[in-house]
């Protein structure tokens, strides 16, 4: 890991219950001010990477003080945003990169594809996108098999997708979200990384949930914040052990200048864990908050 407090270091986060404190457990005081200020340092890019189109991140960033960032990786990363301020462009070369894995169909074509398949509920208008199909089911179906159906209809129409299993605990319902092959959060980061110039030594990514496993899982160094289930937690130790990655993946705990290693807190304690240097930066940040 970097030594060197001079390196480039792109930060890429998740929002919902990881930096964004809508969760069940307490956010540390002060910690979001601490990731204000680390987004903040010259040498930091920050990227938000989310399930939210640019509307509802916008929205995030109004409604919980959250720092504006360099990119936007939404819609569970089958979009990307170059962002100055609130001027936002996408770009248009990975809409390029992805749309040849769903054989120039669009979202609608999909869904007429999948329309004879009674456990999926179409998702509201707003959350679905060109290259982004999403539909609820409900938890207590087994969904591994909708989704392996799912996955073989696609597959016999020269479609290659990937499909993302996740949970929206709040409102106990299960979401599914169809994406290109290539359009997942990995494949967005990776191809940002590459766009950008940053190795695996100068990015770091946070996450709590199942849409973050693909990344967390992957050998971008990954966090996974305190708040994270108890279930997850496990999955993503046992994935990250069978991929040889484990050494890649950092489950926070809390106790890192004093917080509880939830959301933003757990954010930090990650940055630190990777790049030891940065502490000292943290903690003058956290004298001057």
């Amino acid at each position: 890991m970097s030594n060197d407090t001079n390196a480039r270091l792109l930060v890429c986060t998740d929002l919902d219950r990881t930096l964004i404190p809508n969760g069940a457990e307490p956010e540390s005081p002060k910690a979001r001010e601490m990731f204000h200020a680390l987004a903040a340092l010259p040498d930091i890019t920050l990227a938000y990477v989310s399930g939210r189109d640019q509307v509802l991140v916008r929205e995030a960033i109004h409604t919980y003080d959250l720092p504006l960032p360099d990119f936007v990786l939404g819609d569970v990363g089958s979009s990307i945003y170059a962002c100055n301020g609130l001027d936002w462009q996408q770009w248009e070369a990975w809409e390029s990169h992805i749309a040849p894995d769903w054989a120039g169909r669009n979202r609608e074509a999909l869904a007429a594809l999948l329309q004879d398949f009674p456990a999926l509920r179409l998702q509201e208008a707003a959350k679905q996108n060109t290259h982004k199909l999403s539909y609820y089911l409900d938890l207590a179906i087994k969904h591994q098999r909708v989704l392996d159906e799912v996955q073989m209809r696609l597959s016999a129409n020269g479609i290659h997708a990937s499909l993302i299993w996740s949970i929206d605990e709040p409102a106990n319902m299960g979401l599914l979200d169809i994406l290109p092959a290539r359009a997942s959060k990995r494949h967005a980061i990776e191809f940002l990384m590459e766009k950008q110039g940053f190795a695996r030594e100068n990015t770091v990514f946070s996450g709590d949930s199942g849409n973050d496993l693909p990344v967390l899982i992957s050998p971008i160094p990954a966090i996974l914040v305190n708040n994270a289930s108890p279930e997850l937690k496990a999955e993503a130790v046992q994935l990250a052990n069978k991929a040889g990655t484990a050494a890649a993946l950092y489950l926070a705990q809390g106790g890192f200048l004093g917080m509880n290693g939830h959301y933003a807190a757990g954010i930090l304690e990650g940055i630190a864990h990777y790049h030891p240097s940065i502490t000292a930066r943290l903690t003058a940040l956290e004298n001057g908050v």
